[in-house]
C-alpha cells in the first residue's frame, strides 16, 4: 500500500457502513486522510471507525435526502475547511422485471442510486472545485450492460455511467475530476445470496476470467488511485473492477 497520498485531505464516502464503503474508508484513512464515512445506521459506521487504521468520523444520513445530505457536506466543509474527495458509494437494488416490481420499489432504486448522487455531488462540487478536488463514482457491471431481472439497479447503474460522464466534462475546467469504478461480484452484504448459493457462486467463477469474486479491498484500491496524484490525467473513466468478466465475447469456455 502506497501510504501518505491523502495526508491533510478531507474524504466523504457514501454507503460507508460495510463492504465496499467501509473498505474505501479504511484505506483513505490509511493513507492519511481524514475519513467522513456516511450511511444510514449509526451501528454500522461506528463498526467502520472503530475498526480503522486513522481518522474516520461517522454521519447518519440518507443521501436520497438533499437537505440531509448537504448539511453533512457542508458541515464537513465547516469543520475541517475543505473536502477534497467524494466517493458516491450507497446503492440499493431490487429484484424483478418491469412487470414484477412494485412501483415503489423501483422509485426506491432512483432516489438511492441516481438522485442520491445527484444530491450529494451537487452539495460537494463548491467545496471540491475550492481545492481542485474530485469525484469516484462507485458503479457496477450491471450498469455497463444487462441482468436478468435486475431491471431497476441496471437502469439506475447504467444512469450513473453517463452521469459521470457528463460531470467530467462539466468540471474539469474547475479542476475537477470525475471517474468511476464498476465491480462485478464483490464479497458484500449485498452480495450474500449469491455468495450463499453454490451454483450461482459457480456460474460467476465460470464467467470472472480470475475465478473469484473481488474483495471489498481491491475495489477501494482502484477508488483510491482514481482520487490520487497518481490519475491526474484521468477523468471520465469507466474502469471495470471485474476480475477479466467483461474481457469475456458472452460464449461459454469451450476449450
Amino acid at each position: 500500500m502506497t501510504h501518505g497520498r491523502f495526508v491533510g485531505k478531507v474524504v466523504v464516502v457514501t454507503g460507508a457502513g460495510s463492504g465496499i464503503g467501509a473498505a474505501t474508508a479504511h484505506r483513505f484513512a490509511a493513507e492519511g486522510a481524514t475519513v467522513v464515512a456516511v450511511g444510514r445506521t449509526a451501528e454500522k459506521l461506528q463498526k467502520t471507525a472503530a475498526d480503522a487504521e486513522g481518522t474516520v468520523e461517522t454521519a447518519v444520513a440518507d443521501i436520497s435526502n438533499q437537505a440531509g445530505i448537504t448539511a453533512v457536506i457542508d458541515g464537513t466543509a465547516a469543520r475541517h475547511g475543505r473536502v477534497d474527495v467524494l466517493v458516491n458509494n450507497a446503492a440499493t437494488a431490487a429484484i424483478g422485471t418491469v412487470e414484477q416490481l412494485d412501483p415503489a420499489e423501483w422509485r426506491e432504486v432512483m432516489a438511492v442510486d441516481v438522485d442520491g448522487v445527484f444530491f450529494t455531488s451537487r452539495a460537494a462540487l463548491p467545496h471540491l472545485r475550492a481545492v481542485g478536488g474530485c469525484i469516484v463514482n462507485v458503479g457496477s457491471v450491471s450498469g455497463l450492460g444487462g441482468d436478468w431481472r435486475l431491471v431497476a439497479y441496471n437502469t439506475a447503474k447504467g444512469a450513473l455511467v453517463n452521469l459521470t460522464n457528463a460531470m467530467a466534462l462539466d468540471h474539469a475546467a474547475d479542476g475537477v475530476r470525475v471517474n468511476a469504478v464498476h465491480p462485478s461480484l464483490t464479497v458484500t452484504e449485498m452480495a450474500a445470496p449469491n455468495l450463499e448459493n453454490e451454483q450461482v457462486l459457480e456460474a460467476f467463477k465460470q464467467r470472472i476470467a480470475l475465478g473469484r469474486p473481488a474483495q471489498p479491498s481491491e475495489v477501494a484500491a482502484v477508488i483510491a488511485f482514481l482520487a490520487s496524484d497518481d490519475a491526474s490525467f484521468v477523468t471520465g473513466a469507466q474502469i471495470p473492477v471485474d476480475g477479466g468478466l467483461r474481457a469475456s465475447s458472452g460464449q461459454p469456455r469451450m476449450f
